[in-house]
């Protein structure tokens, strides 16, 4: 007897690493239901946008693909098109009239009911749930990683936010904050391991307000620095990231589980947004200027070899010249090694966006952002400069994009090596001794 041939699954991702996750996520719902995952929309049964909502730019990536994708279903009728994720929470009346030719509309929380949603569109209907939820963590799906490089991989360990910044859409697209039961997350770690991963990112939110509570609701059971720490004993051989932290919850507890095992990386993302106290209050970030630089000079005084990364918005409502120049000031206090920087763009529904004008012209927005740019460029380029001639530990991940007798790798601080392939692959430690480096890579020889 003949194997059916499988239905074709093509996922675009858009946004962070949640959503990349999600994708896999996915990927293993519909593949339960006889759909394999390929690289061409040009070959799917099904496509899938998986969207982003937290900046303006990334709707509009999504806007521009679709239409390049309802071309492609006009060519191909039997194309059924769905939009999945954070767009399709906020903006399900949108995608759905008539002239977005969209069969699918399905939230973040509704990923179960794919394949049901699918029969629905293939009989014709519109297959729509954006329902969010209080208790969905996909817990027990194994996430299919279809196109990763097979040495790290991301395991989510929370959903939702409760935290309410005023600037940000996640509350309204992802829903309240849950943690996952941490046996499911070591197991999905496990199962990584005996695959031949070396490294994992475990995601959330706010990782650091992951807890698991006891029988009585009342009595934490598992804490994030706990749920760290059991993840890190699995195997030595399994370097563990994090991502992302809360300057008002990343506990000394934490800092010293990651002083103590060793394949815990040496890097932190704790965002600042803001340099000034003020801002800060406005975007609703419930820490002050002084309470976040307390929280860096812990982890300097707990690991002093950790780098630090953040994101920082540029022309909040209301931000002057005196709050731009306290961020540039904070971003030299702190010397970051590397940060995601925006311009600040007002999100539909947001408390900002009800409460404030967003009064930076634009221009000024711009140059400030340009200013912080720049001030990162020579940040970047100082956080390396003392790793040059110094044997570093890389993980390497692949070949790097000049040239396919290099590879590249990243440190424990999350800094980007290149060196000659030599007798190495993917997937090997190794140590090297960079030579030079550019803001952005340290260059070595293995």
């Amino acid at each position: 007897m003949t194997t059916p041939t499988p239905l074709q699954l093509y996922i675009e991702t858009y946004g962070c690493q949640m959503n990349v996750n999600d994708s896999e996520v996915v990927a293993a719902v519909m593949r339960e239901h006889g759909y394999a995952t390929c690289s061409a929309a040009e070959n799917a049964d099904l496509a899938l946008i998986n969207t982003c909502s937290i900046r303006e730019n990334a709707e509009l990536r999504v806007w521009g693909r679709l239409t390049e994708l309802r071309a492609l279903k006009r060519k191909n009728p039997r194309l059924l098109l769905g939009v999945i994720g954070c767009m399709a929470e906020r903006l399900k009346e949108k995608l759905l009239e008539q002239e977005q030719a969209v069969d699918l509309v399905v939230g973040p929380d509704a990923y179960r009911e794919l394949p049901n949603l699918v029969s629905m569109a293939k009989a014709g209907q519109k297959g729509v749930n954006v329902e969010l939820s209080r208790e969905e963590t996909y817990a027990e799906i194994a996430p299919v990683r279809y196109g990763g490089n097979g040495i790290s991989a991301f395991v989510s360990i929370m959903r939702g936010c409760n935290n309410a910044c005023s600037y940000c859409v996640v509350p309204y697209t992802r829903g309240a904050e849950r943690s996952r039961d941490a046996q499911s997350i070591l197991s999905e770690v496990q199962l990584l391991i005996d695959s031949g991963y070396k490294e994992v990112t475990l995601l959330g939110q706010n990782v650091n307000s992951y807890k698991v509570y006891a029988d009585d609701g009342k009595t934490v059971a598992c804490s994030f620095a706990q749920l760290l720490e059991k993840v890190a004993l699995l195997s030595p051989e399994m370097r563990v990231r994090f991502s992302t932290s809360h300057p008002k919850d990343i506990s000394d507890e934490l800092l010293h589980v990651m002083a103590k095992r060793r394949n815990i990386c040496k890097n932190i993302h704790l965002p600042a947004q803001s340099g000034s106290t003020r801002i800060l209050e406005l975007m609703n970030r419930k820490y002050t200027r002084e309470d976040y630089l307390e929280r860096i000079a812990a982890i300097r005084r707990i690991l002093p070899t950790c780098s630090i990364s953040t994101d920082l918005i540029a022309g909040f409502c209301t931000e002057t010249e005196d709050d731009h120049q306290q961020t540039l000031s904070l971003m030299r206090e702190v010397g970051y090694d590397f940060a995601f920087m925006f311009m600040y763009s007002e999100r539909p529904n947001t408390k900002a966006a009800r409460r404030y004008k967003d009064d930076v012209p634009e221009e000024v927005k711009a140059r400030r952002l340009s200013e912080i740019i720049a001030l990162q460029g020579e940040l970047s380029l100082k956080s390396k400069l003392p790793y040059v001639g110094k044997p570093v530990e890389a993980l390497a991940e692949g070949f790097s994009k000049k040239s396919k007798e290099q590879l590249f790798g990243r440190t424990s601080q999350n800094m980007v090596v290149v060196f000659p392939q030599g007798n190495h692959n993917a997937g090997d430690y190794l140590t090297v001794v960079p030579t030079r480096c550019t803001p952005a890579t340290l260059i070595a020889e293995a």
